[in-house]
């Protein structure tokens, strides 16, 4: 850790910056996640859902911002690169092979909804420690990421939203 005037207690800000690392890469994975649907979507719905997946990774690319400056700001190392995220991040992982804008809406929303559960615990874990502002941070970031998952959702039928995808080809990898 970096010497800061911060006056949180030492063993806090270490827990705060553990923590913050971890939604890190969830928010890393969720950005990367976000532009290869950006990239390959198809079909009839291409360019709403298209320009849609580009909105949503700005979204997240603020998600990123927010977390890693936190992490600095306790004193800690915002670790946000590419081999980190892929080992630490806990979404699932996104299906390469996919293209139309069913599959992408069922891969994005399941990515969406799976960081939504992890921010939402990240408020409760950063309240128990008492960090106030990254509390903040995190329910800010959850009322984004649940406004992104209605409008994904929002292409789908409802069946297919909640019940999974054709295929169902994702695995978690959280740990």
């Amino acid at each position: 850790m970096y010497p800061t005037k911060n006056d949180q207690p030492e063993a806090t800000r270490r827990q705060m910056i553990e923590l913050c690392n971890a939604r890190l890469a969830d928010a890393i994975d969720l950005q990367t996640q976000t532009k290869q649907a950006h990239w390959n979507v198809k079909g009839p719905q291409f360019i709403a859902l298209h320009k849609l997946f580009d909105e949503i990774h700005a979204a997240a690319d603020e998600y990123v911002d927010l977390l890693a400056e936190r992490i600095v700001q306790l004193g800690g190392v915002a670790e946000g690169v590419t081999a980190i995220v892929a080992e630490r991040s806990e979404l699932p992982q996104y299906p390469i092979n996919i293209a139309s804008g069913e599959e992408h809406v069922w891969a994005l929303s399941n990515a969406l909804a799976s960081f939504g559960e992890r921010i939402r615990r990240a408020i409760d874990e950063t309240d128990e420690l008492g960090d106030t502002d990254a509390t903040d941070i995190c329910t800010e970031i959850s009322r984004g990421v649940d406004k992104w998952l209605w409008f994904v959702e929002a292409h789908a039928d409802g069946s297919t939203a909640a019940a999974g995808s054709p295929g169902s080809r994702q695995t978690s990898r959280a740990r």
